[in-house]
């Protein structure tokens, strides 16, 4: 009886969440430099005094205590959207959808600029 509770918990757990995405993406990350480049391609990141994060959920969704569609590194407005892994894109009511990529412990946003414009953040 005991392994037949467990194997139905078990099951259950997994059954829970039909959309959810098993990612290491899934996490909180905190603006820690931002890029952007002056138009002869001699830009590079530089460090950032920020509380502003970005946060990836499981269903899809990512949320910002700061702008997703800006390089502003104030947290002080709430935002969200959703994101694919598919594309490694973001998509929000406010702006075009932004590129991003992973790599390690790091988030790095790509805003729509002629020249490159991006905002690193870190877990």
């Amino acid at each position: 009886m005991r392994n037949l509770l467990f194997s139905l918990a078990i099951m259950m757990a997994f059954a829970s969440c039909d959309n959810c995405i098993e990612s290491p993406i899934i996490d909180r990350y905190y603006l820690i430099e931002v890029l952007a480049d002056p138009g002869d391609g001699s830009g590079t990141f530089q460090a950032v005094e920020s509380d502003k994060f970005i946060e990836f959920y499981s269903d899809g969704t990512v949320t910002s205590n700061g702008e997703l569609c800006g390089m502003g590194i104030d947290s002080n407005s709430a935002t969200s959207g959703t994101y694919s892994l598919d594309t490694y894109t973001i998509s929000t009511s406010g702006c075009m959808d932004l590129n991003f990529a992973v790599t390690g412990d790091e988030v790095i946003l790509d805003y729509p600029c002629f020249e490159p414009c991006r905002a690193k953040f870190l877990k």
